[in-house]
């Protein structure tokens, strides 16, 4: 069959491209046309006309792959929030809106949906999750707030898929004493609080790793290594790899970027999550961190996820 894939694609997150990456390994038998932000490869589509500068990219070509495809598959990662930007939900409801014009299904996929604070916000995402096929969540406050809409679909409790990936790494052993810390290019007061009482304590290094590396970043870095009275280094990280391999030396991490906490949960590395606002995804991984929630429980949230997809696509079949 033939699915559309729609994310935060191609705008260089690492946790989004991992996403993709995992949509495309584990369902072989889907043939995926991907939706990009900066489409590069034959099999990916530009985003649909969402302002000026959008409306010069190949977008009919987009309109093409709706026709095509059998479905509409929105997969994972924090699409319905606005609490970045007040514009993500009309965005991403654009995006199904034009499927239900195309009379494709919609299938929500391993969601973390909120915080929604606009009433607007709320409506298109009550609209979205409304005309579902299919909906997984990747956390217990976007199931609470589905179930609190009474949707003809009930959702399934799963977990960010991108676990399953991180877990299968092992961890390192290293005799010296290493805290890793990743920051945000917004990082504020509270997060240097935490990591000023991490920093407190003896470590033999200090690492600093910049997932979305600019100017922002690593000014933050700057005042982290200015901070630091063992050897800090900074490293960009650009792959999963790259993360992995930094975690899985660490004897504990300070985050305040999503996927960095994940690698740690699954690692079992000690972490402290510092979320930017009540109720975003970095506190439902705070909660769960500090829960007592094995890495084996997650796991097969995650598998029950991908087996509830498996069957809703069959159904298209």
């Amino acid at each position: 069959m033939r699915c559309l894939l729609i994310g935060n694609y191609g705008v260089g997150n690492l946790g989004d491209e991992a996403l993709r990456e995992y949509f495309l390994r584990e369902f072989p038998e889907v043939e995926w046309t991907v939706l990009s932000a900066n489409p590069g490869k034959s099999n990916e589509v530009p985003r649909l006309p969402f302002g000026v500068r959008s409306l010069f990219a190949t977008w009919w070509r987009t309109i093409g792959a709706y026709r095509r495809v059998d479905a509409v598959v929105f997969g994972g990662g924090s699409l319905f929030t606005d609490s970045e930007s007040s514009f993500a939900c009309l965005l991403w409801w654009w995006h199904a809106f034009v499927a239900r014009l195309f009379r494709k299904p919609l299938f929500m996929a391993f969601q973390g949906v909120g915080p929604l604070r606009a009433f607007r916000s709320i409506w298109l995402t009550k609209w979205v999750f409304g005309r579902a096929a299919f909906i997984s969540v990747r956390d217990e406050a976007s199931l609470k707030r589905l179930k609190g809409w009474n949707l003809g679909t009930e959702p399934i409790l799963a977990f960010d898929p991108i676990f399953t990936l991180f877990a299968s790494r092992k961890r390192q052993v290293n005799e010296q004493r290493v805290l890793v810390i990743i920051p945000r290019d917004n990082s504020g007061e509270e997060f240097l609080v935490a990591v000023s009482g991490k920093l407190a304590n003896s470590w033999d290094s200090v690492r600093v790793l910049l997932m979305r590396p600019g100017e922002e970043e690593r000014h933050v870095a700057r005042q982290i290594q200015s901070m630091a009275k063992a050897p800090c280094q900074v490293a960009e990280i650009t792959t999963q790899d790259q993360l992995l391999g930094e975690i899985s030396k660490a004897n504990e991490v300070v985050t305040q970027r999503y996927h960095g906490a994940l690698a740690a949960m699954a690692l079992d590395v000690p972490v402290t999550i510092v979320p930017q606002s009540a109720g975003d995804k970095l506190q439902e991984l705070h909660f769960l961190a500090g829960s007592d929630k094995s890495a084996e429980v997650l796991l097969r949230r995650v598998e029950r996820g991908i087996e509830g997809l498996t069957s809703a696509l069959r159904v298209v079949e």
